[in-house]
């Protein structure tokens, strides 16, 4: 008996997909096996195709302190304790966890020849659920808004930025880890949204991304240039549930990758400092599917522009913003984006179809289409602990009944608070904020918030650029 069948780790759905890959993978030559990481990133291993059958058996091992890293590949946590330095007697010693792969995630690469890849869920070798594992805590969320009645969908809009490489080797040493961004040339200048000859500029490799996204069952609604230059953005249909987080892992790691191979970079990073870069950001669509998969943010006559249901949400989200802002803005760099006037929020309100509003009120009654778009992510999130964030925000607004606050019809000069300046100001929101630390869960909201605070040490202690340019000659 497998380690999967052991702890009964499988939907029946699951083993029927592990059936039909098993069938497709006799045509590949390798799997990525894979996991996503804290800061939203795939960890993999890569097998042979014919050791799939053994993976779904009993899953791959991989060493658990890849769970303690700060996003510079750092250690954060004393790994070699006895509790693995996070109150986990199961991690002492850098000790294993098990990758348990989800066979309804399998897809092709299809930029890498006769390769599939697939999700997986972390376990502890006890075949107990690993509480730092990035898609556990989302499906915890999913659990509960599913025990209340409802279903969870989003879609997505997710800028990015994408130039030509100025040489291959980002590093001149070739050792040790990546100490220099990678050299890159502009491809198009900024302020021309939407530009025609501005895509063409990208169409190239544009073109191949679309193709292999399409492939893979990606299929976007758009691709278009941004604001910034070399900025685009992608958008994608409304999905649920997982499938909408899996989504967003899948495609940005295939944007980097094929970008590469054709001589491209492509990052989600916030705002690189480059000329006449603009904040990437990341505005995710949501609304609760009800009984009878009906959106449960259409009103009834009399109800206004939102249900009750509806307004309770948006209230829980407004309640909780501080708090959910480092899961939605996780890096030093996302702050930089809470600019007045700029098409990003400054301040937790909310407004119908306002863009200047950290949420915006879309839709349409009678389309069947009411539901609420939220503008305060970067690019960068995690999607799984920015969706579970929203979503259980959205449910403790409905629990407790919150009343919805007046409109911001200029939303950059209406009274309210404002979001976190910073990563620091937002830990420190998350860490006060009893009833969303709780929703995530407390072991996890400790760990987290530890991770955040290495990486604040870390920027506190490097000398900057600004601080060289300052003090260097005046002093």
């Amino acid at each position: 008996m497998g380690f999967i069948e052991k702890f009964d780790l499988w939907t029946e759905q699951q083993q029927q997909a592990a059936r039909e890959v098993l069938a497709i993978a006799e045509d590949l030559q390798s799997v990525r096996v894979s996991f996503v990481d804290q800061h939203g990133l795939l960890r993999s291993k890569t097998i042979p195709a014919s050791g799939l059958a053994s993976v779904f058996r009993s899953g791959v091992s991989c060493v658990s302190t890849l769970l303690s890293k700060d996003t510079s590949g750092i250690t954060v946590f004393k790994a070699f304790n006895a509790d693995g330095g996070l109150g986990v007697a199961e991690m002492a010693g850098a000790a294993d966890v098990v990758m348990v792969p989800d066979p309804t995630t399998f897809h092709s690469v299809p930029w890498a020849d006769g390769t599939g890849r697939i999700l997986c869920d972390l376990r502890f070798q006890n075949g107990e659920k690993v509480p730092f594992c990035s898609r556990g805590v989302f499906r915890s969320a999913l659990d509960r808004a599913g025990a209340a009645g409802y279903g969870y969908l989003t879609g997505i809009e997710i800028e990015f930025h994408l130039y030509r490489r100025a040489e291959h080797a980002p590093n001149a040493d070739g050792i040790g880890k990546c100490t220099h961004p990678t050299p890159v040339e502009a491809i198009n200048h900024g302020t021309q949204l939407l530009s025609e000859d501005r895509g063409d500029e990208v169409e190239p490799v544009a073109r191949r991304i679309r193709e292999v996204l399409d492939r893979m069952g990606i299929h976007l609604r758009s691709f278009e240039m941004e604001y910034g230059a070399n900025q685009l953005e992608v958008t994608l249909d409304p999905a649920e549930g997982l499938r909408s987080a899996d989504t967003v892992v899948f495609l940005r790691s295939t944007i980097k990758q094929v970008a590469r191979r054709h001589g491209y970079h492509a990052t989600f990073m916030c705002r690189p400092q480059i000329t006449d870069s603009k904040s990437s950001g990341w505005h995710l669509h949501q609304s609760l599917v009800g009984d009878g998969s009906r959106n449960a943010f259409v009103p009834d006559d009399g109800d206004g522009p939102i249900s009750p249901v509806g307004r309770h949400f948006i209230a829980g989200l407004l309640a909780h913003a501080k708090a959910a802002c480092v899961f939605a803005n996780p890096t030093l760099n996302g702050y930089k984006r809470f600019q007045p006037y700029s098409m990003a929020p400054d301040r937790i309100a909310w407004a119908r179809d306002n863009r200047g509003a950290m949420i915006r009120l879309v839709g349409s009654a009678e389309e069947g289409t009411t539901h609420i778009e939220n503008r305060v992510g970067e690019s960068a999130a995690n999607p799984y602990l920015y969706m579970a964030s929203q979503l259980h925000s959205g449910l403790a607004g409905i629990e407790a009944s919150l009343p919805l606050p007046a409109s911001a019809d200029d939303p950059y000069t209406t009274e309210a608070a404002r979001l976190p300046a910073n990563l620091r100001e937002a830990v420190d929101a998350l860490e006060a904020d009893t009833v969303l630390a709780k929703a995530m869960g407390a072991q996890f909201t400790a760990y987290y918030a530890a991770i955040k605070r290495a990486e604040i040490a870390r920027f506190e202690r490097a000398v900057t650029d600004w601080e060289h340019h300052e003090y260097f000659d005046l002093y």
